[in-house]
């Protein structure tokens, strides 16, 4: 096995560890209230108080890879990620991510954006964070800067 496929191999094993701590997160923060769903919800609260978001997840599929608007939005979305050291993700099914969301999600269109807020410092803590921030961090030593990562299916 070559070098470039051990990594490959070492990668797909590291997604598949995050995608079970990013379902672990998102379900946690919704028990605890610490969720934010939607765009333009997200844009609000990203205004208001950047300092209480912890982690960002875009969401798409294939219906909605080419809407212009929303690739704009994510673009936005990122740029302000970036400036405020939030660590941010993508992710690419949708149902799976409304599925974990439950009731919170609303329709489908409103999962697009996901904050994971932590409102006070004292507040809900997550080891499955930490570790999802470790691999945003690893991620972008390696010039990917918006990891995708692939949720466990149920």
């Amino acid at each position: 096995m070559t070098f470039e496929e051990v990594l490959i191999q070492e990668s797909a094993v590291r997604a598949q560890s995050t995608g079970k701590a990013l379902e672990e997160v998102l379900v946690s923060a919704k028990n605890n209230e610490c969720l934010t769903i939607g765009v333009y919800e997200s844009a609000k609260v990203m205004n208001v108080d950047p300092d209480s978001v912890s982690f960002c997840v875009l969401a798409t599929d294939e219906e909605y890879e080419r809407d212009v608007a929303l690739q704009i939005h994510f673009t936005l979305i990122q740029a302000f990620c970036f400036d405020n050291d939030i660590s941010i993700v993508r992710v690419n099914d949708m149902q799976r991510l409304v599925e974990i969301l439950g009731d919170k999600a609303g329709d489908l269109e409103d999962a697009h954006c996901v904050l994971i807020t932590n409102p006070t410092e004292d507040s809900w803590k997550d080891p499955a964070l930490e570790k999802l921030h470790l691999f945003c961090e690893e991620s972008r030593n390696l010039s990917d800067w918006v990891p995708e990562i692939t949720l466990p299916e149920r």
